[in-house]
């Protein structure tokens, strides 16, 4: 199809109720054995593109859509409007540190340029949705609208984080953009492995799709029509294994590239999606309006457990006398190793059961 064309920063608890070192899902909540944290704040992306094989200014466009393609169509990805940011962390984040650096949260954020078009929708929806109605599989979308989402992104044809350009071409020179599965960017997910893989086409290829966020909005009701110039978020699920990796390169590398889509349900020529406000947008320059924004927090070393209440490496008669001196009702503190509200003998066995 072809379509016409300061938010909250929480600080992370010291420590998780559950955190081991067998749990990286909870390693967002736990502070470094070593080293410092960092917080990035960066309000202007190194760059944003509209991923989209009919863009003609690939660099310069003001305002970015996402949506899908016709349902059940063979030709475009399913995913065919996609937009890419990506932002230099260096002057705020160490470079070079790997896995030396954990990513404790990561947030981007996007201002939407259209007004009242698109239908706010929070949850995921099945792959089904959007297979031609004919297909015995289909399914209908359960609730008004689709969520915009956001994925990491992948490049073909040697292209990396490092190389990829606003301008570099959508696809390889002489390849047909109305091809799907050619573009040289795309959203991506991982699979079981921890692989990077395409989502660009997951209704057609039969798969449910696993972003790394879904966009939400703190003063909108799900089914809402979407006002100009609110602030789309979404919250990556840093704690997911494959996900922390990927952004731990990047943040090691200095650049961070994200992937936002949408399969917003559209025709030929027209359709109620979404548009995000592009650097490049003249309310940027004069402060009307803001480009994408990425806030990162980390902390150097590895991420300590539970049961280390002082984080200093070991679990020992420090750790136990400050479990001690919490005993009772406790809501959300370090001393309650298992969340469960109070601090008791299953927490003094927890830590007990770690000792030395």
């Amino acid at each position: 199809m072809i379509p016409t064309p300061m938010n909250d920063v929480r600080t992370p608890r010291v420590h998780a109720s559950a955190c081991t070192a067998l749990a990286l899902a909870l390693v967002a909540s736990c502070p470094a054995l070593a080293g410092g944290t960092h917080v990035a704040d960066i309000g202007v992306p190194a760059l944003d593109r509209w991923m989209y094989p009919f863009n003609p200014s690939p660099g310069s466009r003001i305002a970015i859509s996402t949506f899908g393609s016709t349902p059940g169509a063979a030709e475009f990805d399913s995913r065919d409007g996609q937009m890419i940011v990506g932002f230099d962390t260096a002057a705020q984040l160490p470079t070079g540190l790997g896995n030396g650096l954990t990513v404790t949260r990561c947030v981007l954020e996007l201002e939407v340029s259209n007004n009242l078009v698109f239908t706010y929708d929070p949850t995921p929806d099945p792959w089904q949705a959007f297979i031609s109605a004919s297909d015995p599989a289909w399914q209908a979308d359960a609730d008004p609208g689709q969520p915009v989402e956001c994925f990491v992104v992948g490049f073909r044809n040697g292209l990396t984080a490092q190389t990829f350009a606003e301008n570099t071409p959508f696809a390889p020179v002489g390849t047909s953009g109305l091809l799907p599965g050619v573009r040289n960017a795309f959203a991506a997910g991982f699979d079981a492995q921890g692989a990077l893989i395409d989502v660009s086409q997951n209704p057609r290829q039969r798969f449910q799709a696993q972003p790394a966020a879904i966009g939400t909005f703190t003063d909108l009701q799900p089914g809402s029509l979407v006002p100009g110039g609110s602030i789309m978020r979404f919250e990556l699920e840093v704690a997911q294994p494959a996900l922390q990796a990927y952004l731990q390169g990047g943040v090691s590398a200095g650049r961070i590239l994200l992937s936002v889509s949408s399969l917003t349900q559209v025709v030929q020529g027209a359709g109620p999606f979404p548009s995000f406000i592009a650097k490049e947008h003249p309310n940027v320059t004069f402060g009307l309006s803001r480009p994408a924004r990425l806030i990162v927090e980390a902390t150097e070393g590895s991420p300590c457990v539970a049961v280390d209440l002082n984080c200093d490496g070991t679990v020992n008669g420090l750790d136990l006398g400050a479990l001690l001196g919490a005993w009772g009702t406790c809501d959300a503190c370090d001393a309650d190793i298992n969340g469960d509200g109070v601090v008791n003998g299953l927490d003094l066995g927890a830590l007990l059961g770690s000792w030395g």
